[in-house]
């Protein structure tokens, strides 16, 4: 198999999961009740060991080890879709982004589970658990709030609206797709964006929302390339603070 093409998947698996995963611990301490603080700083959590999963591999294939490939890279280095850094924004921002992204990871660890290369599948095995939770919160709160006040649906719906184009930007391929896909590493982003597409048009169905008109929408590409939003780097170089000031301490 080819060592670059599993390196550039990995690298986007592990770079969307550390940044989510941090977008998501600023919600610590300012959730909109308590039991959401909680279950984002749980799943924030979550994100960040399965990061260090992913970056373990790459370190297992010759990259740097973990915690220098998190924090010292700057933002054109990083592989991570456009959807994950954007600001949290207000709760139902944040809600819908949880909604899209995490019915997209379930998929992709459902098929990194049965890749022919042993080791993301073993990874992708263990991880996906955790995943149908996230995946079961955001659905359960999208069905609720999407069917509740007049409020809550127009907020819900603006931000949907505001939030697909950047979605759809998730499944921007690989240079080395058809090679993931022939190899059987990895079903390729246009059968896991199909797949997504009937799951959450599934749960938008039994809300007031509406799917978006995917046809006139230009999806948010670049970020699987270096390309990113003006978000990325103040966000990288707060998470690297205390790294930096010293890189050899021990913890």
């Amino acid at each position: 198999m080819n060592e670059l093409a599993i390196k550039d998947l990995l690298y986007k698996l592990a770079d969307d999961q550390l940044i989510l995963g941090h977008r998501n611990s600023e919600w610590t301490g300012f959730g909109p009740i308590l039991e959401e603080d909680i279950a984002f700083s749980s799943m924030a959590q979550d994100k960040i060991g399965h990061s260090l999963a992913f970056y373990t591999l790459l370190h297992e294939l010759g990259e740097a080890d973990p915690d220098t490939v998190a924090f010292t890279r700057n933002a054109n280095r990083f592989h991570n879709s456009q959807l994950v850094e954007l600001p949290n924004g207000e709760y139902d921002f944040s809600l819908i982004r949880h909604f899209l992204y995490d019915n997209a990871e379930i998929i992709r660890f459902e098929m990194l589970s049965a890749s022919r290369y042993e080791p993301i599948a073993k990874v992708a095995t263990k991880l996906k658990g955790e995943v149908k939770y996230h995946v079961l919160h955001a659905n359960t709160w999208i069905k609720n709030l999407g069917s509740s006040t007049e409020e809550a649906i127009l907020r819900l719906q603006a931000a949907l609206n505001e939030a697909m184009p950047y979605a759809l930007g998730m499944f921007e391929p690989s240079a080395y797709e058809q090679e993931l896909i022939s190899e059987g590493v990895y079903g390729g982003e246009e059968a896991v964006k199909a797949e997504w597409l009937q799951r959450i048009t599934a749960v938008l169905e039994k809300t007031a929302l509406q799917l978006p008109d995917l046809d006139s929408i230009t999806p948010k590409v670049g970020g699987r390339k270096g390309t990113h939003t003006e978000h990325l780097q103040p966000l990288l170089d707060e998470m690297a603070e205390v790294f930096k000031i010293d890189p050899t301490a021990e913890w």
